[in-house]
């Protein structure tokens, strides 16, 4: 296709006629259990199509013309293209409605998964994971809790690790780059000072003041103390870096791997999740639509060489506010009609319970 084609997938669907849209969708959908290229002859053997291998030979051609349809090898079948899978989903996918039971097994492992808000976000992880056959990922919310206690943990003459401890009983270790010649001394000084300011207080409510007092040299901290504080403020109270990256299964990823090809696609999928801050940046675009998002391979430049795909939902508190986000990220043959409801329940479950609207 040129670039002035008109490449949107209503366009592209109208352009198939009925043999068209019955082959593609037999493609795509045998592509999706199996993980393998199709071939005419496996497709004249299913009993859905009555047309010779010939025929369906042709019309496969001209799907691959169109661009939705690619052979990884000459002699083997075909298989859907990202361009392919996106016309799939958007166009011709049923997606399939969750039952009762499937929906109380949700809810109940959620639900049960323990008092703190880091249990629940770590089990909806796994939970994602186990039923849909990928990663689970979960952002948590920014962090609003009082705080109880800071401290800072030498860990070598380069890096310290700060260690916060929220009034909720949750802890985050966040790794820092540690002054020139710091004396173990000087971390215990900064991290009295910052548990005395910070007791009871959230970062955002705090930051202010503290900055304001050592701005004014009214901390009575030595200057290496000072930027170790000013340092963990900036980067504690920064963007994503309020929030953490909960990925739970990726052993999973690995266990439809059956190909040389594959293995390498994998390993660079655990690359891809290796680059939290861009991971949680793309679960963030939860936020521009009100249901769950879909992201297949290249059109998303973190996954331009493993060719993955994310689905993803936000959850909401009780005012429809999005206070996070959560999915799964695998290969692109993901089962997308049963993940995609699992991705919307999980995340309203997710969202009602840490509102406290649902017991």
């Amino acid at each position: 296709m040129n670039g002035m084609a008109d490449t949107r997938p209503e366009s592209t669907l109208a352009a198939l006629d009925g043999r068209m849209r019955t082959i593609f969708r037999e493609i795509v959908e045998a592509y999706l259990r199996s993980g393998e290229p199709v071939g005419s002859r496996t497709l004249s053997q299913t009993g859905n199509l009555s047309l010779s291998p010939a025929s369906i030979r042709n019309t496969m051609s001209d799907l691959a013309q169109m661009g939705l349809l690619t052979a990884p090898h000459s002699s083997a079948g075909r298989m859907p293209t990202h361009a392919g899978l996106r016309l799939f989903v958007d166009g011709l996918l049923q997606v399939g409605q969750l039952t009762e039971d499937e929906r109380k097994a949700i809810e109940g492992k959620v639900t049960r998964s323990g008092r703190t808000q880091q249990d629940l976000l770590s089990e909806a992880s796994s939970l994602l994971s186990g039923l849909a056959g990928g990663a689970g990922l979960v952002v948590t919310p920014k962090r609003e809790a009082p705080l109880r206690h800071v401290e800072f943990v030498p860990l070598s003459p380069q890096e310290v690790l700060a260690v916060l401890v929220f009034e909720d009983g949750t802890v985050e270790n966040r790794l820092m780059r540690a002054p020139d010649g710091m004396p173990p001394v000087t971390l215990i000084e900064a991290g009295n000072y910052l548990s005395a300011r910070l007791k009871g207080r959230s970062l955002a409510e705090a930051r202010k003041a503290i900055e304001a007092e050592i701005a004014q040299r009214r901390s009575q901290l030595d200057s290496a103390a000072e930027d170790l504080v000013k340092q963990g403020l900036a980067d504690w109270s920064g963007g994503s870096a309020e929030r953490a990256l909960i990925v739970r299964g990726q052993a999973r990823l690995l266990e439809s791997v059956d190909a040389a090809g594959d293995l390498e696609r994998i390993r660079l999928l655990f690359e891809d999740i290796e680059r939290k801050e861009e991971l949680i940046t793309l679960l963030d675009k939860a936020r521009d639509g009100d249901g769950v998002r879909l992201f297949i391979g290249a059109e998303n430049p973190l996954f331009s060489l493993s060719g993955s795909s994310v689905i993803v939902a936000p959850y909401m508190n009780s005012d429809q506010e999005i206070i996070g986000a959560l999915g799964v990220i695998g290969p692109t043959r993901l089962n997308y009609a049963r993940v995609i409801p699992l991705v919307d329940y999980t995340a309203r479950v997710v969202g009602q319970i840490l509102d406290g609207t649902r017991s």
